[in-house]
């Protein structure tokens, strides 16, 4: 591997995590040139482009090698600095982490809160089918995520099921769902998914015999807005269990489906990066994971 030197890491590292090359010179303090200067030092010595520049800027895939390494070394860093510090500041580590939406609104934000003095976090809202593709690209050091396999360079740690159950306003049931969810009401009832990542609508749907492109859809991508668009009545839709009680037995919402639910497996992964706050992190995530999840 090239020699490369710190201020190089640190001008990639918030390239990709600013969006562009103005924004990194503003985050490091300096002018976009000097930034482009260190990035074009560090592909030059690479011997390969490592930044794609588009709107938002990104990483090429040996940009990615660099842009883990960056993270890695310039947490460790961080940490180094920490220690050595009285007062917690600027030099706290950095910690990107990738949590799906419905996670992030319940119970990891809690999960965080007591290592919010030490440790600054930088949460990525992504669906959790998807989450692993920010591990494997750098953008994140762990993630909550479908993916039980570890990806190369993480550990994996079952966290728990969370289980969705299919619910529909209590106005609407009866006019969408006369005679129960048959095939021919799913095809036409609206329905409410997050956005354009949600299979679990779909999901549903193909396990009832009927065709996911069928029925017309309302996208509402914020958790508390989702589950009031169902509330609403803009369509059926499935909540997280705990949600749909809550519905119910407020009168709100009725069972569209009793006995059936979609169940979503969730892990912790996170890279195997000895630092303490990394470690402090997935301690907290798992904790809590195991009173919120089934």
């Amino acid at each position: 591997m090239p020699d490369v030197d710190l201020p190089q890491l640190r001008a990639l590292l918030a390239v990709v995590d600013e969006g562009s090359f103005e924004g990194a010179a503003h985050a490091l303090h300096l002018t976009q040139s000097a930034v482009s200067q260190r990035i074009r030092a560090l592909e030059t010595a690479v011997g390969q482009v490592l930044v794609r520049r588009t709107r938002p800027a990104g990483v090429t895939a040996a940009g990615a090698v660099y842009l883990r390494l960056a993270r890695q070394v310039l947490g460790l860093e961080a940490e180094a600095r920490a220690a050595v510090s009285a007062a917690p500041g600027p030099g706290r580590p950095v910690l990107p982490v990738a949590v799906n939406s419905d996670s992030l609104g319940t119970w990891v934000l809690p999960a965080l809160a007591p290592l919010a003095d030490e440790v600054r976090f930088e949460l990525h809202r992504e669906d959790q089918d998807h989450s692993a593709d920010l591990l494997r690209d750098g953008v994140v050091v762990a993630a909550i995520t479908t993916a039980a396999r570890p990806v190369q360079g993480c550990t994996s740690h079952r966290l728990g099921v969370l289980r969705y159950r299919p619910v529909v306003a209590a106005a609407r049931a009866g006019t969408d769902f006369p005679d129960g969810p048959t095939p021919e009401a799913l095809a036409a009832a609206p329905l409410v998914v997050f956005d354009r990542k949600d299979d679990l609508q779909d999901r549903y749907l193909r396990e009832r015999g009927v065709d996911p492109a069928a029925p017309p859809r309302h996208h509402v991508p914020a958790t508390a807005d989702f589950a009031l668009a169902v509330r609403l009545g803009f369509g059926w839709g499935l909540l997280p269990e705990a949600d749909a009680a809550a519905g119910e037995r407020e009168g709100a919402l009725v069972d569209l489906d009793p006995g059936r639910h979609v169940d979503v497996t969730l892990y912790w992964q996170q890279w195997t990066l000895p630092t303490a706050a990394l470690r402090r992190t997935g301690d907290a995530v798992r904790e809590a994971a195991a009173a919120a999840l089934r």
